[in-house]
């Protein structure tokens, strides 16, 4: 009974992942559906750069993202002295910093899916439906965007998930302060570093796998609601 139950301090720690993963997926969803469709429609000068920074955080060492990140919003920094001068906003060592290197980890996997999912649709349906005199953005709103639901909900999974198990960049940004930015993967690993703490590691392993599982199980079935009300391209 003792392995499975979950102490005070481990509740906090699940709490705050909760919370740090939903706020970098809902922040992350508006900027990647806009990058996703200039990357899937847009044609420019320097597209396959911006491609490439925008996958940049998949293939660079966790490390590396969050000391660029502490770079450029540690309180000394330029950006983070401006915010925090400015607007009283403060990420590094804080939550809320947890949150952007959560976002900013998860972004490109938002990104891709619903590119590709933008990729795969029928253009011939949004210029039937500017011929019929609906505007760009009332295409968008009433074609296009009903069509990438699929994508956009699979993007937004695949970036809650990511949040959730993310570690590297976090724990370099915002450290690993109980009650502030120790989130599941930050206390599993304070569990391993101690004498007797592999009951606690295990108790929140398995919590990061229910979460997880529970995630993709909500998205399969959102997915299939889409795809039955037709809003899934054939």
């Amino acid at each position: 009974m003792e392995l499975l139950s979950i102490t005070p301090e481990e509740w906090v720690a699940i709490r705050l992942s909760l919370r740090v993963a939903s706020i970098a997926t809902l922040a992350s969803l508006p900027l990647a559906l806009a990058v996703a469709l200039l990357l899937a429609r847009g044609r420019f000068p320097g597209k396959t750069l911006v491609d490439g920074l925008v996958h940049l955080p998949l293939v660079l060492p966790p490390v590396v993202t969050g000391y660029a990140l502490l770079l450029l919003f540690g309180r000394r920094a330029p950006l983070g002295q401006f915010l925090h001068e400015h607007f009283g906003i403060v990420l590094s060592f804080r939550w809320t910093g947890a949150a952007l290197a959560c976002a900013v980890m998860g972004f490109p996997l938002m990104v891709r899916a619903i590119r590709l999912t933008i990729e795969a649709i029928d253009t011939r349906l949004e210029s039937a439906a500017a011929t019929l005199g609906a505007s760009p953005p009332w295409v968008f709103l009433t074609v296009t965007l009903p069509l990438a639901l699929p994508g956009i909900i699979a993007g937004a999974v695949l970036c809650f998930a990511k949040a959730l198990g993310e570690f590297g960049a976090t724990i370099t940004f915002v450290s690993n302060i109980p009650g502030e930015t120790q989130t599941i993967p930050a206390a599993i690993y304070t569990y391993t570093q101690v004498p007797g703490g592999d009951a606690g590691a295990l108790r929140l392993s398995l919590v990061a796998v229910v979460i997880a599982l529970a995630a993709l199980v909500a998205s399969e079935y959102l997915a299939r609601r889409a795809d039955r009300r037709g809003v899934r391209p054939e």
